[in-house]
């Protein structure tokens, strides 16, 4: 098997057809698979053969969707390096990977090529406009009139080493397979809510070299067109929408709060969009509303993780319709159902499935879930169980199949001997109005051996202070679980995957003491 063949499929059915449009750069499918077809090439003129890992280390562009092809065609293992990543951390990877060549962008060259010194990276690739790599990308694309022999690939073989920092806060690389690929794109292709074919474009706006990428071989798959942004800023998302017609978008509730927070839907035409699927973390019933108001009819949710290769779990259109509009706002809590061939129970400590209503973890099984992690026995056998993976996250199921998060379970505050769900604290101090985002965590308390601590970022103007906004927590949830102390800051920390950094925030008020609650 190679994934590559419905690109060549495609390229041969709709040749002409846009397939990428970043910035200046539109290329058709017949271009993505040509260039897909010389970087293969290029790179066995190097020596490499299938099963040799290629790094990324790039803000967003076209040529990381080439560059993902060209992988799948010689049989490569894509090792995506965010690029907001340190020279450490950059290092720590491309060593932990082993990865043979790095290609860069131009505003990342020089932490690659320093990186790259002291791991077996032999060949550093500037991507254009990028200066001081050993190989330009246009030149190298030349290196060999030679066709690429593409791969004859199994199943189980590697296809990305996807790093994912889960609730740990350390990168670990979760190992996603052919297979798990291959069932990412049947999901993709059959799925209502996300499927984008002909006449139809994503707009991918988050780091591609991860979640926000993992449409790609779907959309390629099912003739679509992708438009990728290099980064988000709210007007130049409206305006991308506007000007090349998006149907589909895919947002974090983060994006999707800066939007509202500062852009009149007036100024936009979005009548084109047919959805804006959110996830990679909650979104508040409140927000969701007003997304819906400012988007129109169009959101999905969709739930999954890194080990999971993307969704598993979809909260419909149908259902944010029916929450908002027929009055069943519980499911604007809910992460969906499971989705195609996922399997999904929330069971107890014992892996023992807890019946409806009940708090257990959710745990994930089909196709699309990976064998383990790279290199980390230890750390495979506790998220792994007789081919489950265990997410991690706390949760109740209804008799129908909805599935409603209660929290991390690492996230989980023991105050008093009561669990108390972060998550919950922090959807009551989401709907008062002058705060823009929060997050909650347990501090360590002499009596109760943790209390609730929050966090917050004022909106603009707002003078909220500590005492109303505890006052406002405790007309909506027992004492118990109101925050005992507020503070204030300008923005909360943001992990390496642009995830809120709960871990950072812990350790600001953990540093020195006896014991850590985790």
């Amino acid at each position: 098997m190679n994934l590559a063949q419905f690109l060549r499929r495609n390229a041969v059915h709709q040749p002409g057809a846009e397939a990428v449009v970043c910035e200046q750069t539109r290329m058709t499918y017949a271009q993505l698979d040509h260039d897909s077809d010389r970087l293969a090439a290029a790179l066995q003129d190097l020596g490499l053969a299938a099963g040799d890992r290629v790094a990324t280390l790039s803000w967003n562009c076209a040529e990381l969707v080439v560059t993902e092809f060209a992988l799948y065609k010689g049989g490569f293992v894509r090792v995506p390096i965010n690029a907001r990543l340190s020279e450490g951390e950059v290092a720590h990877l491309l060593r932990e990977s082993g990865a043979r060549v790095l290609l860069a962008g131009p505003e990342h060259v020089a932490v690659a090529v320093a990186a790259a010194a002291g791991s077996p990276v032999e060949h550093v690739v500037g991507l254009p406009g990028a200066v001081g790599a050993q190989h330009e990308y246009a030149d190298f694309l030349s290196r060999t009139d030679a066709p690429p022999a593409w791969a004859d690939l199994r199943p189980e073989d590697p296809a990305v080493l996807h790093f994912t920092s889960g609730s740990t806060g350390a990168l670990k690389a979760a190992v996603q397979t052919q297979g798990n690929r291959l069932a990412l794109m049947r999901k993709l292709a059959s799925s209502p809510e996300v499927r984008v074919g002909p006449g139809q474009r994503q707009l991918l706006v988050g780091p591609i070299t991860h979640a926000s990428g993992m449409p790609i071989i779907g959309i390629v798959f099912a003739g679509g067109c992708l438009v990728v942004l290099r980064g988000f800023e709210p007007e130049q998302v409206l305006e991308t929408i506007e000007r090349e017609r998006v149907t589909h978008a895919l947002l974090i509730p983060t994006m999707i709060n800066f939007i509202l927070q500062t852009c009149s839907r007036d100024d936009f035409d979005l009548s084109s969009l047919e959805r804006v699927v959110y996830g990679a973390a909650p979104m508040t019933p409140p927000r969701i509303r007003a997304a819906w108001d400012f988007f129109g009819p169009v959101l999905a949710q969709a739930y999954g993780a890194g080990e999971t290769t993307s969704a598993v779990m979809f909260l419909t259109t149908e259902d944010h319709r029916r929450a908002i509009e027929d009055g069943e706002q519980e499911l604007l809590s809910s992460c969906g159902r499971p989705a195609t061939e996922a399997e999904i129970l929330v069971v107890d400590d014992d892996f023992r499935e807890v019946p409806p209503g009940e708090v257990g973890e959710i745990v994930v099984r089909g196709p699309e879930v990976v064998p383990g992690y790279h290199e980390a026995p230890e750390l495979t056998a506790r998220s792994f169980r007789d081919g489950w993976f265990r997410t991690g996250d706390l949760a109740t199921r209804r008799e129908d199949g909805y599935v409603f998060i209660v929290d991390r379970k690492k996230d989980m505050i023991i105050s008093g001997g009561f669990n108390i769900y972060c998550a919950e604290v922090e959807a009551v101090l989401h709907r008062h109005p002058d705060i823009f985002d929060a997050a909650v965590v347990g501090v360590p308390d002499d009596q109760w051996g943790e209390a609730v601590k929050a966090v917050a970022v004022r909106r603009p103007g707002s003078t909220v202070d500590a005492e109303a906004l505890i006052e406002f927590s405790g007309e909506h949830l027992a004492r118990m679980k109101r925050p005992r102390s507020v503070d204030f800051v300008d923005a909360l920390p943001i992990n390496q995957n642009g995830k809120i950094d709960r871990k950072a925030i812990r350790e600001t008020y953990w540093a020195g003491a006896d014991r850590r609650v985790n």
